[in-house]
């Protein structure tokens, strides 16, 4: 059986990799994040999701091993908002997200010696409004400071979120619906787990 391995230091891929009951192991990958001049946001978590997958499969000296990438980018009004540089790059992040809806896209790759697949998801979250001593709290809170967009829909962050259309595992980190069919479609298992 080809083995399967996950290029992400992210906790929540690995236990909603996990969640699926998809064997695999972890690869540690480091890529340039920086947008290209002018990169639409599809293209850009696209991209990255790929190059992250590449990576991991150079590293790799295993024949016949697939290894999923993922990115995920929050967009407001055609913007990337990445991962908060410091408290004010925060704060005003979650100003900005205060009271509207805003686009998380992620995008998962599956490489392997055939080649990359990629898939995109795109999903619509609303936040009702955020006030200052709540930003000033969450950002205490140590939270947001790695995360895009500056919230974690599965944290202390859930409390923003009045709304949501689309994939919440997505949201999270990784799409489960696709990245289920990315490894069906390589022969790859999930739902290993016993029902004990």
């Amino acid at each position: 059986m080809a083995a399967l391995f996950l290029a992400s230091a992210s906790p929540r891929r690995r236990e909603l990799l996990t969640q699926i009951g998809a064997p695999f192991s972890l690869l540690s990958v480091s890529i340039d994040e920086t947008p290209l001049p002018g990169e639409a946001p599809e293209v850009y978590v696209q991209r990255l999701a790929r190059e992250k997958a590449a990576a991991g499969l150079a590293a790799l000296d295993e024949p016949g091993a697939f290894v999923l990438g993922a990115d995920t980018t929050v967009v407001l009004d055609e913007r990337i908002l990445g991962k908060p540089a410091d408290r004010a790059d925060a704060l005003a992040m979650l100003g900005a997200l205060s009271g509207r809806e805003h686009q998380v896209l992620t995008a998962v790759a599956l490489a392997g010696e055939a080649g990359c697949e990629v898939r995109l998801v795109g999903s619509h979250v609303g936040f009702r409004s955020i006030t200052p001593a709540e930003a000033e709290a969450y950002w205490a809170s140590g939270e947001p400071q790695d995360k895009a967009g500056g919230y974690a829909i599965q944290g202390l962050g859930a409390i923003f979120v009045s709304s949501l259309r689309g994939s919440y595992s997505a949201v999270v980190g990784l799409p489960l619906c696709e990245t289920a069919q990315l490894l069906e479609a390589r022969g790859l298992p999930y739902w290993t787990k016993s029902s004990t």
